[in-house]
Parts: C-alpha cells; structure tokens; sequence
C-alpha cells in the first residue's frame, strides 16, 4: 500500500475535499460529509479504500504504567487526562503549546522540530517526515493524488490503536487523517479549520519575519501563474506538474521575460496577475554586460508591480536565487531589500559541492532546510565559482525545483508521473 517504499495501487482519479470544518466550508453543507466524499470519489467502491477509524479494544493495565510515547493512551485512558494536556510528539506532560492539525499538545522542543520540518519534501513530492511528530524512518504515504502527507508506523498505533499500522500496510488504498471525511480516528481527532490553525501556529511560534499562507484544501487549489525573470524555468514547472505540456490555462501559465530593461507596471499588469515571481542572476559563464547586482534590483522592481493588493487573501510567492555571484555588500542589500535573509542550498554528491545557490524567498520551509554555511564552506565555494566556468544547468533546476516543491499545499498540480527531472 501506500508506505513510502512501495507504489501505489489506488486509482487516481480521487479528490480530495476542504475537511477543515463540517459547516458551509464545505462543497455541499446540506449533505453529510460521508456522502459528499463519496460522490467526489466515484473511482473509490467499498471495497477500493479501507478507514481506520475506531481506537483499539485491548485493555491497559492500571497497574503498570507504560513509558515514553505509550503513555498517551494511558494517560488518556486510565487516568482520564486531556490529550490537549499532552504532548502529541513525545508523550511528556511539560506542554508548550498546541498541536495545528490534531487536538493534543507539543512540548517546546517538538514545537521546535515541527516548525523545522513540516514544509520539507522528499524528491517524489511528498513531505519528507510524519505529519504528526515530524519523525522520519518509514512512512505511510496518504494515496490521495491531491494529499502530500505522510505518517509513521508509531504515530497510528499509538494515537489510533495498537495494530493499525499493519493494518494499513495491508490497504489496497490508504487515505489518510486530514483527508478523511471523519474528523476522529481512536485518539487521532482532526482540528477544526486545521488549515487557519496551522498559519496561526507557523506566524506564531515561526522565528522569521515573513507569515505563510494558509495551506489551500485541493478542491480549491486554482492553476499556478508564474512570472520568469532572466531564466525560464519551464522544465520545472512541467517537472512538479504545474504546467501540462499542450494545455491552456487550465494547466497553469508561464510568462517568460529575459530582459526587463523596459518593463514597466502597466506591462505587468497586463500580462498577471501572477502567483509566482521567479528571477536569479545570470548563470555562471554567461557573456553579460551587467553586474550581478542589477538582477537583484530589476527583480525587486518588477516584484512591487507583481504584488496582489493588500487587502487580497490569495497565496503570492516570490524567490530570487544568487549564482553565487554577489559580493557581500549585495547581499546584504539584498536581505534589506527583500527584508527576509539568505538560505544557501547545496547539491552535496559524497564529500563535494556539485552546485549552490543563495536564496531569498518567502516559500516556506526553506529557512529550516538548509542550515548556515561556515566560513570554510563559504571560502570553497567562491573558489568553485572562479575556477568553474559555467553550471550544469540541469542541477541549477534540481535545486529551484525542491524550492518550490511546497507549493503543492497551494496550487493545482498535474501530471503524477513526472517529478523526475
């Protein structure tokens, strides 16, 4: 079934609906939620999709109590305490705060490593730890073609019942907790507007100084607009299946743009509104007549006539990725400027560098990603950028692409087989 090491034998042709809420959130408030998901899955018959939603029988013993993460069942059930009281992550009592997409707590360090973790994604498009403690090892992935998620063995069988985990294993096709149409599965209960409760909880507790958006339920999710700077990154886009080969609208937009030179607001409005502006500087090797630091600058101009209204509650993103080419007082106009700092990504191949790349973006998960560089690793960088003459162009596209692999949660994606570059 669906754990990350096998391939999935769910049809997919299923959609995904906005479970945050049981109200007028929904497609269709007049009807329940169980017969709404089955009127939207029509590929999914009784016997294609099993749900695990019932908490196990077996009896606890009062008298010995279990250690670390058993102790939430215990502590739920024999001494009766609120799972909110609890951390969901580890099973300690010393709760920080709560948990953004299950009813229980979070300890100040699992807080921590969930802020870190939860917009990471693996090559294949999935999220690269489990949803719920933020773990790795192996994973349940959600078989929902919409649903990025993915869940360890001891988060079901513990918050849902002992055994759980092989009885999903054994699922022809699994979907998982956020996706179900049941808002409570044993111990596991799905928060209300879990999607305003996790930009809530990321604004929160998140460190930096830009606020995400609200994660968008698939039904809702519209075709990606992307604007592209000085590089076209097509293949990327087509790579995560945002754009379709062939299609119109209906399969996302790209505008291209190489020189900007005489660009002005009234051509980008003309051309957008746009929910993605890209642009980096010129690609080592290039024969260029301008400084890296005019990239930077012609991009921040064409961002400000890109940007929605303020009032406007729609997901924009932006990203500008440095070659490694601007000096340290470019850099740190370009963090004033996009009042965010840099990231550097690595394309590490055993003990050496292939690739990097500085970015400023206000995606999320890229300022968890990628921790700062040391001074050692930053002096043999700008040593691979004098002796090499130009990069390979396919891994300049690897790294964009695991940068905007957490757009998924935001936008309408196509084509499941085609996340290899």
């Amino acid at each position: 079934m669906g754990s990350r090491q096998t391939p999935s034998s769910c049809s997919k042709t299923l959609e995904t609906l906005d479970l945050e809420t049981s109200d007028s959130s929904s497609p269709d408030a007049d009807s329940p939620l169980e017969e709404q998901w089955l009127k939207s899955s029509p590929a999914l018959k009784e016997d294609s999709v099993d749900v695990v939603l019932e908490d196990c029988k077996e009896p606890l013993s009062p008298s010995s109590p279990p250690t670390g993460r058993e102790m939430i069942r215990y502590e739920v059930k024999v001494n009766r305490r609120s799972i909110e009281d609890i951390c969901l992550c580890c099973g300690t009592l010393q709760v920080y705060t709560r948990h953004p997409l299950f009813e229980g707590g979070l300890c100040a360090p699992c807080k921590d490593k969930f802020l870190e973790s939860l917009f990471l994604y693996d090559d294949d498009g999935h999220q690269s730890y489990c949803t719920i403690c933020c773990s790795g090892g192996t994973l349940f992935i959600c078989e929902s073609p919409d649903c990025t998620r993915c869940y360890c063995f001891e988060c079901v069988d513990i918050l849902v019942g002992p055994g759980t985990s092989e009885r999903i294993n054994a699922m022809a096709c699994w979907v998982c907790f956020l996706c179900l149409p049941f808002s409570r599965s044993g111990l596991l209960q799905r928060r209300k507007r879990w999607r305003y409760q996790l930009k809530a909880f990321h604004d929160q507790e998140g460190a930096g100084p830009l606020e995400i958006y609200k994660t968008v339920s698939a039904w809702k999710r519209q075709p990606v607009r992307v604007l592209s700077l000085f590089r076209n990154i097509d293949k990327v886009l087509k790579s995560l299946g945002f754009l379709e080969s062939g299609s119109g609208s209906g399969g996302g937009t790209l505008k291209y743009v190489e020189d900007v030179t005489n660009v002005v607001r009234r051509d980008v409005e003309k051309w957008g509104p746009f929910d993605l502006v890209y642009g980096s500087t010129q690609p080592l090797g290039s024969s260029c007549d301008r400084c890296p630091g005019w990239y930077m600058f012609q991009f921040h101009r064409i961002l400000q006539y890109a940007l929605p209204r303020q009032e406007s509650q729609r997901p924009f993103f932006w990203i500008f990725m440095d070659n490694l080419l601007l000096t340290e007082d470019d850099q740190e106009t370009t963090t004033r400027f996009l009042q965010t700092e840099a990231v550097t990504l690595q394309d590490v191949r055993g003990r050496d560098y292939q690739n990097a790349m500085r970015v400023w973006s206000n995606i999320p998960g890229l300022k968890s990603k990628h921790a700062p560089l040391t001074p050692k690793e930053e002096e043999y960088l700008q040593a691979q950028v004098r002796t090499r003459s130009k990069l390979d162009a396919q891994k300049v596209d690897l790294l964009v692409k695991n940068c905007l692999l957490p757009l998924r949660e935001y936008f309408k994606y196509f084509s499941q087989n085609s996340l290899p570059l």
